[in-house]
């Protein structure tokens, strides 16, 4: 089935920890094969190819994440005695063609050994059967159940990430205590604190854009699947068909469309905001109290870092509570690597817990290693302590079928745009039924 949009946009350029790039609204298709942007110099030394975002960092420039991978990869190049040669994808080179779908075109062409790719993509390439099943790793057995559960598909772990991207609601806590508001746990509770704060003169109580909106869906259409014991089963009931999808999104959108109808969110504006950028200002001078946004927008001073107010982040509303939403990337093997022996062993070394340590350490994010532990700022500690309790949604899951969150970003478009909430359910039944005809 075609993706219809890439995660890029909205996870990639944003995360600002270079994990994934910026890439625009597309589809990915399987296009020409493109052309290597860098040639190995020796062919005599041995090499393993990388394609990414960026290139390694140079001498004197500060860029903390890409400095935390190339520690990571330095470490596996001098102990193998090899070079980690970095392909780099870059919008002028590919003009039209977005990250996901130069990605996909190089996979299939076999043209490098180790990738950085998005859920999507990841879905998309295990489907074909082109990333070598990483499962015997030694690393494996200190993932996190997170990590496995969303990159396996078909009893293959196909990816792994050097971090766990978590998204949450960022709360301006000052400005619930002046109106004596507790932090909200659920849709109801969520739904009055708008109330008082529209009532106060607040005109728009939560800064939206178009790409995160989904993850108020994504809380309370799955939090009962990922947190009731069941999920294995209820995702084989989705993917047979016996199950809807429009179920389980139904009460989110509906909720969506309830902050929409009461004017907590500016659909119009949400619509054409891009994520941080458009609602981020008005956040930052504190005439909204809630955004939402993923876990480095803390970190980082060009975001929401270092605010002149005590910034909270929190899971979001669910009938269980704050809810994170998660959506994996990963490092991917292609099963026809020309390097593939040294490949493998390049990613047990960056993805051992003495390198995850390093990278954790210096980008304070969530470890894919259930052994290593992220010193987190304190606005951060409620979203890391349900993520340490286990209590999350996957916003991307490779064993569902149909992918997850580029066509729930598209649909909940629709909704901003105007399309009704059954409109929105028939868009997802369609998906699903187009899916299950074509296996």
């Amino acid at each position: 089935m075609k993706r219809n949009l890439t995660l890029g946009k909205r996870l990639g350029a944003l995360c600002l920890m270079g994990i994934v790039l910026t890439a625009a609204v597309s589809c990915n298709t399987a296009g020409k094969p493109v052309s290597n942007l860098i040639q190995d110099e020796d062919s005599h030394e041995k090499v393993v190819n990388l394609f990414g975002p960026m290139e390694k960092s140079k001498p004197g420039v500060a860029n903390v994440a890409r400095s935390a991978f190339d520690q990571t990869i330095s470490k596996a190049e001098e102990q193998l005695g090899l070079t980690v040669e970095y392909r780099t994808y870059t919008a002028e080179n590919y003009k039209e063609k977005t990250y996901d779908e130069v990605a996909l075109d190089r996979v299939r062409s076999d043209m490098d050994d180790l990738y950085l790719l998005n859920p999507d993509s990841i879905q998309t390439l295990a489907e074909e059967g082109r990333l070598l099943d990483l499962s015997g790793l030694d690393c494996v057995e200190n993932l996190r159940d997170v990590v496995k559960m969303a990159n396996t598909v078909d009893g293959k772990l196909v990816a792994i990430p050097q971090e766990v991207v978590a998204y949450g609601l960022f709360i301006n806590k000052d400005m619930f205590d002046q109106y004596d508001l507790e932090l909200p746990s659920t849709p109801e509770e969520f739904l009055e604190c708008c109330r008082v704060f529209k009532e106060q003169g607040i005109e728009t109580p939560i800064g939206a854009n178009r790409w995160w909106l989904e993850c108020f869906v994504f809380a309370q259409a799955f939090a009962d699947l990922y947190n009731g014991g069941n999920a294995e089963a209820e995702i084989e009931a989705l993917n047979n068909g016996t199950a809807k999808y429009s179920d389980y999104m139904r009460p989110g959108f509906e909720f969506l469309q309830e902050l929409i109808d009461k004017g907590y969110v500016d659909a119009d504006t949400a619509y054409t905001y891009e994520a941080i950028e458009g609602e981020g200002p008005d956040f930052l001078a504190q005439k909204t109290p809630i955004v939402m946004a993923y876990w480095g927008a803390a970190n980082t001073k060009t975001a929401y870092g270092d605010p002149d107010f005590n910034l909270q982040v929190i899971g979001f509303p669910s009938s269980r509570g704050q809810m994170p939403v998660v959506p994996i990337t990963g490092y991917g093997v292609a099963v026809n690597a020309e390097h593939r022996e040294d490949t493998v062993k390049v990613l047990e070394i960056i993805l051992s817990d003495e390198s995850l340590q390093l990278y954790t350490e210096i980008n304070r994010v969530i470890s894919p290693s259930k052994n290593v532990q992220v010193d987190c700022v304190p606005a951060l500690k409620p979203l890391n302590e349900k993520i340490q309790d286990n209590v999350y949604v996957l916003a991307s899951n490779a064993s569902m079928k149909l992918e997850q969150w580029g066509n729930t970003c598209l649909i909940v478009r629709k909704l901003l745009g105007g399309a009704t909430v059954d409109e929105c359910m028939a868009e997802f039944d369609r998906l699903q039924e187009e899916l299950l005809q074509s296996r």
